[in-house]
């Protein structure tokens, strides 16, 4: 069996004693790169909140919503 010879560090939540704050230099990256990650999405990551929003009204009133479907259905077919 091949040992592992990948001797990369791997990252670690360990302050090992040393000050446990952010420094203003990590505040200011974590900034720029959420505001990159924000940018490309524009309207559609707009749409997508909205749709995902309606998502979560209508699975928390399933049978509401399904009564409501059903009687819209039901006025539209007697109408015609």
């Amino acid at each position: 069996m091949q040992a592992n010879t990948h001797t990369a560090r791997s990252w670690t939540t360990a302050s090992f004693g040393g000050n446990t704050d952010t420094s203003p230099v990590e505040l200011l990256s974590l900034g720029d790169h959420l505001g990159a990650c924000k940018s490309p999405h524009g309207n559609l990551f707009v749409l997508h909140c909205m749709a995902e929003a309606t998502r979560e009204f209508m699975a928390a009133r399933f049978m509401t919503t399904l009564t409501g479907l059903g009687l819209v259905v039901a006025v539209v077919a007697l109408m015609l």
